[in-house]
């Protein structure tokens, strides 16, 4: 059940902010209490779960700091994976990144993301894993899995009723592109921009519905 509610976590079903109740979890997910605390333990490692002492666990708050801190480290350390991956991936890398980006191509069509979104979640998410593959560090790998998931919480929380103001077809065909050409600074620059502009998006959705989260002198791409 521990990835099922780092999964119910991070798509946003459970609000930030929830007290996390052994005994409801162990009624929602069908199993004992014990596998329950397991579980919170495991996530309060990973920073998926807040642990209070002797008040159990709490679902992370949010606020425009930690969005610019995950921002700012996706923007420092995707690039650098990117980059030794641009060096290293080989022929298979490279049919890989294109496959997945044919199936990404589909789910990006605006009908089809709107009543798939699960399934376009899964394959963006492959995409971007796709990328850094074959950077050769797998602690690099973990740390950038992390972030990824930190983000995509963000984005799925604030953007999900809100229209993209952007073709991010285009700016995955453009990372994509460059990937294949070998051209590293550009590739890395498109990522960067890239995650940039969700960012952004979402500081800008978090000014509307909660203001006293963002400080007001905070932009995103001052930090890059």
């Amino acid at each position: 059940m521990g990835a099922q509610l780092r999964s119910a976590i991070l798509r946003g079903d459970i609000a930030p902010g929830t007290k996390l109740r052994l005994q409801q979890l162990s009624i929602r997910y069908g199993v004992s209490l014990s596998p329950v605390r397991e579980a919170l333990s495991r996530l309060a490692a990973e920073g998926v779960v807040n642990g209070e002492s002797q008040r159990g666990y709490r679902v992370p708050g949010v606020s425009g700091t930690d969005l610019a801190e995950v921002i700012t480290l996706r923007c420092q350390l995707e690039p650098f994976a990117l980059e030794q991956s641009i060096r290293r991936g080989g022929d298979e890398w490279e049919e890989r990144l294109v496959g997945v980006f044919h199936r990404l191509t589909k789910f990006e069509q605006q009908n089809a993301r709107a009543t798939r979104v699960d399934d376009w979640e899964r394959t963006h998410r492959e995409f971007h894993d796709a990328l850094i593959a074959e950077c050769g560090m797998p602690l690099l790998l973990h740390f950038c899995g992390v972030l990824h998931d930190f983000n995509n919480r963000y984005r799925r929380l604030f953007l999900a009723r809100y229209p993209l103001d952007r073709d991010v077809h285009a700016e995955h065909a453009a990372i994509l592109a460059a990937a294949l050409a070998r051209d590293a600074e550009r590739a890395c620059r498109e990522l960067r921009e890239h995650v940039e502009r969700t960012g952004n998006n979402v500081l800008k959705v978090m000014r509307k519905k909660m203001p006293a989260a963002i400080p007001k002198d905070l932009e995103l791409a001052a930090n890059f």
